[in-house]
């Protein structure tokens, strides 16, 4: 069957369905990944738009449910080069073309992919449409100019989880993750689980004071689709976050939503970055990370000493992740979690683990140990402490030194307060 993709200033495609006959329009983007279609038209990201993949053989291994990243194909279309209908893959359950009609997704074929990729390059992202029929109508490109596009679009309510709910399990977990479900991939949540965390998410706009009332230790703001700045909900709750200092990770659109908290401005990208092979340079170390990348809004660098650039990408320079002083935060625009992509940044979920676990020691030993009383006289074993734990003080009954039962006492109390979660009540009881 023919089909026909339309762009917005007139200009014409034909080629081949091989997915649902029938007609969509979105933003028409481009992704450079030589594999991984699935986990793409999967990603919630892609609402709205319409991928283009620049390999241009596609479909060669099929499609296995373990490569979803969502419930269903979150794309709007589909356009490759060739498709390929004999997948061979001894995973591969169905083949492209019929996971693309059992979502009831157009898809088109036949397309010269480079000569629609160099026009994104030099133009942008236009609006376009995928459309069935034997003959072109002049109706196609009516129903294309129509389309209102993503800028200011709040697209997150369209793909967020409807109620929360636990992913993994919770037995053994030590810290609590609230999960703010902007379009999360599943491997996220995977990855997040498997670094120890209790997992939970919940929709976009649940307000974050009934978070911390149920009981969390950290955030986690995940990725999503379209543009960051009408989300005024995301970025009130946000605020109201870092108020109160809890740890907190932003991927994607989460790192849009917290730059914006911060007081920092975002912008539409020419035509974005979407593939695996995006080069970033880690500021603090030095070291360059090769990511998988897709966005087509960035946050602007106000040259804010202290909210400094974490993350640069090497291609155009653009900011990649923001550090703020003095508080346990760690955002990325990339996606360290790949699929598809690279693993080279996968160790950000281990050191946000890390990062969590120093924040809440730290809250624990002043809880402990910082005496509230003024008069305070400094003892031997104080001074030990001092100079063995930081900036803290140990209080001394009466004024006088500790015993070597009494230090061991406390130092045996705050051993086991470190390693568990609810050491207090267990004392308490024995």
């Amino acid at each position: 069957m023919k089909a026909f993709l339309v762009l917005d200033n007139g200009t014409i495609f034909e080629g081949e369905s091989f997915g649902y006959e029938t007609e969509s329009v979105g933003e028409i983007v481009f992704n450079t990944s030589m594999a991984g279609y699935q986990e793409i038209l999967t990603d919630p990201s892609y609402c709205n738009q319409i991928i283009t993949l620049t390999y241009p053989m596609i479909g060669n291994y099929g499609i296995h449910p373990d490569n979803m990243e969502s419930s269903k194909i979150q794309a709007s279309g589909l356009i490759v080069k060739e498709y390929v209908d004999l997948p061979s893959n001894f995973k591969s359950e169905k083949t492209l073309s019929q996971f693309l009609k059992e979502y009831k997704i157009p898809a088109i074929q036949g397309i010269d992919t480079r000569k629609l990729t160099r026009f994104i390059r030099t133009n942008g992202s236009p609006n376009g449409g995928i459309f069935v029929a034997s003959e072109y109508s002049p109706s196609f490109l009516e129903k294309v100019k129509s389309f209102p596009g993503i800028i200011n679009a709040d697209l997150a309510k369209v793909v967020t989880t409807s109620s929360k709910y636990i992913f993994g399990t919770h037995t053994g977990k030590k810290f609590k993750l609230a999960v703010y479900d902007y379009g999360v991939k599943t491997n996220i949540l995977r990855l997040l689980d498997a670094n120890g965390f209790a997992v939970t998410v919940y929709p976009a706009k649940t307000p974050s004071e009934e978070i911390m009332k149920e009981g969390t230790d950290a955030f986690f703001l995940s990725n999503g689709p379209g543009d960051p700045a009408p989300l005024d909900y995301a970025i009130a709750s946000t605020q109201k976050i870092m108020e109160k200092r809890y740890p907190l990770f932003g991927i994607c659109l989460g790192h849009q939503i917290i730059g914006l908290s911060l007081g920092k401005k975002t912008e539409k990208m020419k035509f974005g970055h979407r593939g695996g092979n995006q080069p970033v340079k880690n500021l603090e170390t030095g070291q360059v990370e090769i990511t998988s990348q897709n966005h087509g809004f960035a946050v602007i660098d106000d040259q804010k000493q202290d909210e400094p650039i974490s993350f640069l990408n090497l291609n155009d320079h653009t900011v990649e992740g923001i550090l703020k002083s003095g508080y346990p935060l760690l955002t990325v625009q990339y996606h360290p979690e790949s699929a598809p992509g690279p693993n080279d940044s996968r160790y950000l979920f281990q050191k946000f683990y890390d990062l969590v676990e120093k924040t809440k020691k730290v809250k624990t030993y002043d809880r402990i140990y910082t005496t509230p009383r003024q008069n305070f006289r400094t003892s031997r074993w104080q001074r030990f402490f001092h100079r063995g734990f930081g900036q803290r003080r140990l209080e001394s009954r009466n004024g006088r030194s500790f015993s070597s039962k009494k230090f061991f006492r406390h130092w045996l109390w705050f051993e086991l307060l470190r390693d568990c979660e609810k050491n207090r009540a267990t004392l308490k009881e024995r």
